[in-house]
């Protein structure tokens, strides 16, 4: 009877892609396991490579649209549609990687562009959308997003209002995010993003600032508040406007994804699951991508690769049946990032998997 393993290793941001990191490890096994089966599960939690994720799970076409990035330059970005199901990727157009370190500012940066892909998937018949929240150079409580809307649905330059918009009631969303945050306050948007978006401690104070008063205003128009729902707070704030504006159903990126590909009955019969990530660590513990691989493998033992590993003895007690750091001693941070260096160093450690690690194969008791 042949082994059976699944591969679902996230992205090593700024090195590898999911799909490259899985490659790598497929490539480790047959070249000790030949007659091995192989499932490949391209993941994410809702940034990067959410979108190439979904399409491997779903299929669909993707499409092209002309868009604004954060500082309202024209650009190109894609999305996915399958059917009345789309799936955006946020950072496609208001993602921190379009901009130059220099170019950081969230007092002036805005998610314009994020709602003009929206507006394109509703146009094109969506009647659901899955929304990846995550890699966002905003921090405007999607109040940009909401604008782009209003600018494209309201019915006359003389009734430009929320209320105004008909087609979106007909519209379900689904916001992606493992951010558990609030929207405002010293745990909220700006507090704890911001600074990573090139917000100096006086911006922090005036986004949160901003983020509050709109919320203020929005929970007296609708009569319900949603700045302390569970995601409220991630991709700046664009999460909440989901959450107070579209009534959108909040899940955690990879618990979504898996999901829909229905890995519980994917891993059923396999022998064991390999799942990874840049750095394993307390965050890893909260509920980040390996840990939703974990919760639905059942009983298949799960092997845990980083490319660098903290409370490895926590990780082992929640489950893990085995960790490996994928670097060896004394490498430099600039050489581990290395795409070349990184691939090389998952294949030499899922081979050592292969060949020292038997325990694996058998299921946990």
């Amino acid at each position: 009877m042949k082994n059976k393993i699944i591969i679902a290793i996230d992205s090593f941001k700024g090195c590898l892609t999911s799909v490259e990191a899985n490659e790598a490890a497929t490539e480790a096994i047959r070249s000790r396991m030949k007659d091995a089966e192989i499932v490949q599960v391209p993941v994410s939690d809702g940034g990067e490579g959410f979108l190439d994720a979904f399409r491997v799970a779903i299929g669909g076409n993707e499409i092209k649209v002309a868009t604004k990035d954060a500082l309202m330059r024209p650009i190109f970005a894609r999305y996915l549609l399958q059917g009345e199901t789309a799936v955006i990727e946020i950072a496609q157009a208001s993602g921190l990687t379009l901009l130059q370190t220099e170019e950081r500012n969230p007092l002036v940066a805005t998610s314009y562009g994020t709602g003009l892909m929206v507006a394109d998937a509703v146009r094109r018949g969506a009647k659901h959308i899955i929304v990846g929240l995550g890699g966002s150079a905003t921090s405007d409580a999607g109040i940009g997003m909401l604008r782009a809307l209003i600018d494209t649905f309201a019915p006359s330059h003389f009734a430009r209002r929320w209320d105004d918009i008909e087609v979106l009631k007909d519209v379900h969303f689904t916001i992606a995010t493992d951010v558990k945050n609030p929207l405002c306050g010293k745990n909220g948007a700006a507090f704890v993003f911001a600074p990573q978006k090139g917000a100096t401690p006086d911006m922090v104070r005036q986004l949160d600032d901003r983020a509050r008063r709109f919320a203020e205003i929005s929970a007296k128009h609708f009569g319900y508040d949603c700045q302390n729902s569970v995601g409220a707070g991630a991709a700046g704030g664009i999460g909440y406007a989901f959450l107070q504006y579209m009534n959108a159903t909040c899940k955690p990126g990879i618990e979504l994804l898996l999901e829909t590909i229905n890995f519980k009955e994917i891993v059923s019969d396999s022998n064991l699951v390999i799942t990874g990530e840049g750095s394993a660590d307390k965050q890893t513990l909260m509920g980040k991508l390996p840990m939703g691989i974990l919760r639905q493998s059942g009983d298949v033992p799960v092997c845990l690769i980083a490319g660098r590993i903290n409370n490895e003895e926590d990780l082992r007690k929640i489950g893990f049946a085995d960790i490996r750091c994928i670097n060896p001693e004394n490498i430099s941070l600039e050489e581990a990032m290395r795409k070349d260096v990184a691939i090389q160093n998952i294949k030499n450690t899922i081979s050592s998997i292969c060949v020292n690690t038997k325990l694996l194969w058998r299921r946990k008791s």
